[in-house]
């Protein structure tokens, strides 16, 4: 096996529905420019509330990918 290095970026998805389509969304738009997406970390997780019920997940992800 070759040494791998890393490179990570940070975004945060978001989604009315949950927390796991939030990273999903997150990670379908990465994948759209960032090529070789090995692995994902969630670093924090938010919500919105309107009349006292969740209304809308925000999650900030890392996103680790392999250099050219």
């Amino acid at each position: 096996m070759s040494d791998h290095i890393y490179k990570k970026v940070e975004l945060v998805g978001s989604s009315p529905d949950s927390i796991e389509a939030a990273v999903k969304n997150a990670i379908a738009k990465a994948s759209l420019s960032i090529r070789h997406m090995r692995w994902f970390e969630v670093v924090e997780t938010r919500g919105h509330l309107e009349d006292g019920k969740v209304a809308h997940w925000q999650v900030t992800v890392k996103i680790g990918f392999t250099l050219d």
